[in-house]
């Protein structure tokens, strides 16, 4: 799936200069950083409510492609800055976590456990 067609699913904004039309072939679901390191594959979009700058590290490591805020919640301009330097496009959406994956499942989007 790409990210054009998440952000049309999701009715998502996106936060970050960047190409959308990277395709990610899973989504992980998570706040716990660890979770993430630990569950989430590598091209996977992250489905977060977390918005400080450790989830674009974390993100940076786990070789995720893509974020995703739930709850429309907006990272500060720090945030941001380090996801175009590491160019991890950063999305929001106003949908809480279980719907926004509910709806990517839906769409055969697969998980990452």
């Amino acid at each position: 799936m790409t990210l054009k067609e998440i952000i049309t699913a999701l009715d998502a904004t996106v936060l970050t200069e960047g190409d959308i039309d990277i395709s990610v072939q899973h989504a992980c679901s998570a706040d716990l950083m660890s979770d993430v390191l630990y569950y989430c594959k590598a091209n996977s979009l992250l489905i977060t409510g977390l918005i400080q700058p450790h989830v674009v590290r974390t993100a940076e490591i786990a070789g995720i492609k893509a974020i995703l805020f739930v709850q429309n919640k907006k990272p500060d301009i720090t945030t941001i800055e380090l996801a175009q330097k590491k160019k991890i496009p950063l999305l929001n959406t106003s949908l809480c976590m279980y719907k926004a994956s509910g709806i990517l499942f839906k769409y055969d989007l697969n998980g990452c456990g």
